[in-house]
């Protein structure tokens, strides 16, 4: 081995390191995590955050999410610490950071909080910093938040025979309105409708499987397909799309997640797609007798009772059928009015 793979170091400087780490050593310290410290080449925050992004964007399913996760970084931590080494950044810089933003918008500062957190936790791990993550302390310097709870604005379920007559008596965007409706029709979600594939559906069972990949919580769903459902399907088969089940105007793309909003405008309808959801709850609550739990399950919602989830084993796919059913018959009622 030659003598330009060592880093020589002169007598004095030899000298001095082996005062440093005898110091190290007699206050309880690590030598050799001090010398590993000293060799590695510190990243700053803006180059620690961008690692992290890139680590881990391959194990998020929503691109959008993962795109909004270093922007909020980029926009309001990194021209406060971008250009400091992640060793160095202290939980008085965090609070540089959180401040302006932790009452004027207040759940963006909360991400924004989580995400650097992140971060730390992975400066730590990789180590490039030692002790405690620097965001753990930031709360005790913040004012207390005021948490509003934001509800998504619902159309009263009274409302919907009469909303459903309407749409359906549209002429434009056929695949559109067809779409909203069997969103109704199913409780789902937008992104769930907007990217179905026809291998999920089960015209002769009449059930379609939205798989693990497409659900928020992660688990594969089986939704019921009413008689009103499984017509909207057919229909779309004549389209000849091999792909997505509500295809977009490009070949192979699912419409825009803002599609069924545009259109409750152009109804003059003063509510959220992701209010239908609610208006389903309501009504099971306040029209039928049928349990809590059937209606969980119709909306694909997490059981956050550990014990009640240990002994719902099955989806009570029969029983929510029935309770579809029901929906379905009852938003329909406007259709059969003289």
């Amino acid at each position: 081995m030659g003598l330009g793979s060592f880093a020589l170091v002169s007598l004095a400087e030899a000298r001095d390191l082996a005062v440093r780490y005898r110091k190290i050593a007699r206050e309880g310290g690590d030598p050799i995590q001090e010398r590993r410290q000293a060799q590695l080449t510190v990243p700053t925050f803006a180059e620690a955050a961008r690692t992290v992004f890139e680590e881990n964007r391959a194990s998020w399913r929503n691109p959008k999410h993962a795109q909004q996760w270093i922007n909020t970084l980029e926009t309001y931590a990194v021209p406060v610490i971008g250009t400091r080494p992640v060793s160095d950044v202290e939980t008085a810089d965090i609070l540089r950071v959180l401040a302006p933003i932790w009452l004027t918008k207040a759940e963006t500062a909360r991400r924004v909080r989580q995400r650097l957190s992140t971060v730390f936790d992975w400066a730590k791990a990789a180590g490039f910093r030692q002790g405690d993550n620097p965001v753990a302390g930031a709360d005790r310097g913040l004012p207390r938040q005021t948490v509003k709870v934001s509800h998504h604005k619902a159309l009263p379920y009274q409302e919907l025979p009469a909303f459903m007559a309407q749409l359906r008596s549209k002429d434009r965007g056929y695949i559109t309105r067809l779409a909203l409706e069997f969103l109704i029709l199913t409780a789902s979600r937008t992104s769930e409708v907007l990217n179905a594939q026809w291998p999920e559906f089960d015209l002769t069972g009449e059930v379609w499987i939205v798989p693990a990949t497409r659900m928020k919580a992660g688990r594969e769903h089986r939704v019921p397909l009413t008689p009103r459902c499984v017509e909207i399907v057919r229909q779309l088969q004549q389209l000849g799309d091999t792909g997505l089940v509500f295809p977009g105007t490009q070949k192979g793309k699912a419409m825009s997640n803002m599609v069924f909003a545009t259109l409750l405008r152009r109804m003059d309808v003063d509510a959220t797609v992701h209010g239908f959801r609610s208006s389903f709850r309501d009504w099971v609550a306040e029209e039928t007798n049928y349990p809590n739990e059937l209606a969980e399950m119709a909306l694909a919602h997490t059981i956050k009772n550990a014990t009640e989830a240990a002994y719902r084993r099955g989806d009570l796919l029969e029983r929510r059928r029935a309770m579809m059913l029901a929906w379905e018959v009852f938003i329909k009622e406007d259709d059969n009015d003289p």
